[in-house]
């Protein structure tokens, strides 16, 4: 089934995105897994997960619309602090964000329905959990101060 060119070379730069998030989550989830924050290691490898999930879904597309995906991940740097990472993290989730609704324009423009609702899904995951976490964990540390976060942090199931 031919897609449109505008939908494939939105959908592959979406897929370098994704592909990008999942390699910065990857980084972030081992260093806090090295600095012994258990915790964070355990939500950060799930959230791995979840953008390896999200950039099977976009390539299967690119696929299926006959295009021909790109699996070289965009640039990033990761954080070497735990606030940094998370910071450097909340920042990328809002990029994602914004390229995701520009993408769903898209595919409305184009009337690519089936595209349109696989980025919605994803933009969901991306506003209402991803993101969302990644703020509240911040704003815990404006609150507590960022020492007490960490005590939090430390320990969890791998501690059994």
């Amino acid at each position: 089934m031919q897609g449109h060119p505008d939908v494939i070379a939105c959908l592959i730069d979406l897929l370098r995105g994704e592909l990008a998030a999942r390699d910065q989550y990857f980084i972030h989830s081992r260093q806090y897994e090295d600095q012994g924050f258990v915790r964070l290691y355990e939500r950060l490898n799930h959230e791995m997960q979840e953008e390896t999930q999200h950039a099977d879904a976009i390539l299967r597309r690119i696929l299926l619309l006959e295009g021909k995906p790109d699996m070289r991940a965009h640039a990033f740097t990761p954080g070497d602090t735990v606030e940094q990472m998370l910071r450097t993290d909340l920042d990328t989730e809002y990029a994602v964000q914004k390229h995701l609704k520009a993408a769903v324009a898209l595919c409305e423009t184009h009337r690519d329905y089936v595209s349109r609702d696989m980025l919605l899904a994803q933009l969901r995951d991306t506003e209402e959990d991803h993101a969302y976490w990644l703020e509240k964990q911040l704003g815990l540390i404006d609150k507590v101060g960022l020492q007490n976060y960490l005590q939090t942090q430390a320990g969890g199931a791998a501690d059994s």
